[in-house]
């Protein structure tokens, strides 16, 4: 079967320290109740720089610049112990916030992003320098007065933007009654559009693919654009596309909370496999209401606040090109409506199903990417190692089927597991953080096949109690393509001919 192949993956880090403080949604519910608390008092004091935050190992690994199997090397605590990092990395970028501030504007197509001056002058001549936006930054323009901004948030219920204490800033509402059209909102689909932005301009740089080749964009994050009258209407996809020029692409968005990009992908996989598509990307930017979620509980134990990065990721699916890994289309796990949502059942909906119907172990599949949470920020707030749960269930299953003996279940886990690294962003730590490691294993005859496992909770939306997960595998490429041969299985026959040949001349004479 000629199986679509992962072209390229590239991931995106936006450090927003003052976001956090003003759009987070545990800030801004405890603004709301308890304006007063200790909580908003200390909060500020446990924020990290942005240094702390490129140097933090799990964002390295985040960008490429890591493997995750190197965590597990690491002394732990990692915020206290990671080596200096660089802010650019194999997969992608770490941006600071004014940066993204900056490109925020430059994705406004409604003006309704106000910059200060003195620092939409500092911004624009800082991305000018920047070689994915040179070309853009003039977008950025003169900016606006600072008391213009003051008067659009006091009188007009704009969003501050804020960056070390002063304002720079601020997001206008679209629409005097709408409420999906209110400043809070835009600010918060704005910095989905412009972190997903900053994703498939890596993406399209790092692989060196023209915009103009992209067929079909599908937009996998979290949030819904939209207006009173649809209000997830979309469409992020073509928003994003229109930015970083793919003018040849049309596009659509996917919504299935944290399972969104697994599903997104093998929608891409499918599209491509029948031909309708050459080359689709799957692409999702950040959640500003997940920054800072478990806040509480890192302040409350002294830790820094490590919610404090937008995660954003760009994935480019193409037509078998004989090199790039596959993703094996008769190898997709789902979480059927009839299925339960006992731990077992989904497992091995997810996991055993589909790897028996192609005839795979569990030990056949080198690593599986899981839900990949960071530990060190999900472990303080009481939801413990989201992934190691997720590895010795896995391993369980596979005592219970025989393909692992008991004793060996911890090293099953060790070798075929690896620690979390993503940051809390719902629908970014689901699976897809390893793709770019996966790719680039492959590729240099490392590794031969991955699981990536997405998982969602629909329950969360109150339409339904039913949970949601997809999965699907992904295996290096063994050089066959459509109408072609696998060339080294072709080396070997003409090889051997030619033995034949020698050894009958040899008896002749």
């Amino acid at each position: 079967m000629d199986y679509p192949v992962i072209k390229g993956a590239a991931y995106a880090l936006v450090h927003a320290p003052n976001l956090l403080l003003s759009q987070g949604s545990t800030q801004c519910l405890e603004r709301a109740k308890n304006p007063d608390s200790q909580y908003l008092k200390d909060l500020p004091g446990r924020l990290r720089c942005y240094q702390e935050a490129v140097n933090y190992a799990p964002n390295q690994v985040f960008i490429g610049n890591l493997h995750p199997d190197s965590l597990a090397d690491m002394a732990r605590p990692w915020y206290e112990n990671s080596p200096q990092g660089r802010a650019e990395g194999k997969f992608g970028e770490i941006m600071a916030e004014d940066y993204f501030y900056g490109l925020l504007k430059i994705c406004d197509s409604f003006d309704l992003v106000m910059l200060e001056q003195d620092f939409a002058r500092q911004v624009r001549e800082k991305l000018a320098g920047h070689p994915l936006f040179a070309a853009d930054a003039a977008a950025i323009g003169d900016g606006a007065e600072e008391a213009e901004i003051r008067k659009r948030i006091d009188e007009q219920g704009a969003e501050a933007l804020w960056l070390d204490g002063k304002l720079v800033g601020c997001v206008k509402r679209a629409h005097d009654w709408d409420v999906n059209l209110n400043a809070h909102v835009m600010l918060e689909n704005l910095s989905v559009k412009a972190s997903a932005v900053l994703a498939l301009k890596n993406l399209l740089a790092r692989h060196q693919v023209n915009p103009e080749a992209v067929d079909y964009i599908i937009e996998c994050s979290e949030e819904a654009c939209g207006d009173v009258n649809q209000r997830g209407g979309g469409n992020f996809a073509k928003a994003v596309g229109e930015v970083c020029r793919c003018v040849n692409a049309t596009g659509s968005d996917v919504r299935a909370f944290c399972a969104a990009p697994a599903h997104a992908l093998v929608q891409a996989a499918g599209l491509v496999q029948a031909g309708i598509y050459d080359n689709v990307v799957v692409v999702a930017g950040g959640a500003t209401a997940k920054l800072g979620m478990n806040g509480k509980d890192h302040v409350a134990k002294g830790l820094p606040v490590l919610e404090d990065m937008l995660g954003a990721f760009a994935v480019l699916v193409s037509k078998n090109d004989g090199v790039n890994p596959v993703i094996r289309t008769d190898c997709i796990g789902r979480h059927n409506i009839g299925r339960g949502s006992a731990p077992q059942a989904v497992i091995e909906a997810l996991v055993t199903d589909p790897l028996d119907k192609i005839g795979l172990k569990i030990t056949d599949v080198d690593k599986f990417s899981v839900e990949m949470q960071n530990p060190e920020i999900t472990m303080p707030a009481g939801a413990g190692d989201v992934p190691a749960a997720n590895y010795k269930m896995i391993g369980a299953l596979g005592v219970k089927r025989g393909d692992i003996e008991r004793q060996d279940l911890a090293a099953f886990v060790e070798k075929h597991g690896m620690p979390g690294f993503a940051p809390t962003q719902g629908h970014i730590p689901s699976g897809v953080p390893f793709i770019g490691h996966a790719r680039e294993m492959m590729l240099a005859g490392e590794m031969q096949r991955a699981m990536i496992v997405g998982k969602g909770s629909l329950f969360l939306a109150r339409m339904t109690n039913l949970f949601d997960g997809v999965s699907f595998l992904i295996e290096a490429n063994t050089g066959t393509v459509s109408g072609g041969h696998d060339m080294e299985a072709v080396k070997k026959v003409v090889a051997q001919a030619m033995r034949r040949v020698a050894e009958q001349l040899l008896e002749n004479q």
